[in-house]
């Protein structure tokens, strides 16, 4: 593995305390993507739905849990499909995320007005919920993915002596 040094910014003057190693590029980043998400949108969640409970009960808090589960799942599904495919064929994990993204949103729209909405559920903490969990979880999946170290081209290969072409005029030395 290479060795590479770098000016550590906490250290006095600048100073090399050691070399950092060069981190490689990721195999999948889907997962590690998921679980940031996972975490903000549980942080949100929670603080919504404290906030809820106090304005309106336990209708409002449930409301908040149901409204963040579902954004949840929407998106979370996709980052499964593409940490279990892209292990597979990298390649092809934007066309399986096309496919993934058409089946979720008539699987969620057929779920949505088939089961309709509970008598209990408190509309506007359910729609703020889904906003707010939409707004962090894209934001945090567009921050991370941009952190991500992918690699666009293969590593270069050492050359490896090869005899002259045939017709070349070179003799093989």
């Amino acid at each position: 593995m290479k060795r590479v040094s770098m000016k550590d910014k906490s250290a006095p003057h600048g100073e090399v305390r050691g070399p950092v190693q060069v981190a490689g590029p990721s195999a999948t980043p889907w997962l590690n993507i998921l679980n940031k998400c996972l975490l903000v949108a549980a942080a949100a969640t929670v603080a919504l739905a404290a906030a809820a409970f106090i304005v309106s009960g336990w209708s409002g808090a449930g409301s908040v849990v149901l409204g963040s589960v579902v954004v949840v799942a929407f998106f979370g599904l996709s980052l499964l499909v593409g940490h279990v495919y892209g292990r597979k064929n990298p390649s092809g994990a934007i066309g399986v995320f096309m496919v993934t993204y058409l089946v979720k949103v008539v699987g969620f729209a057929v779920v949505l007005f088939t089961l309709g909405a509970p008598t209990w559920l408190n509309g506007p903490w359910f729609a703020a919920a889904g906003v707010v969990v939409v707004l962090l979880w894209q934001g945090t999946e567009v921050v991370t993915f941009s952190r991500q170290r992918l690699q666009l081209y293969n590593d270069p290969v050492d050359p490896v002596e090869q005899p002259p072409a045939a017709g070349s005029g070179q003799a093989p030395s």
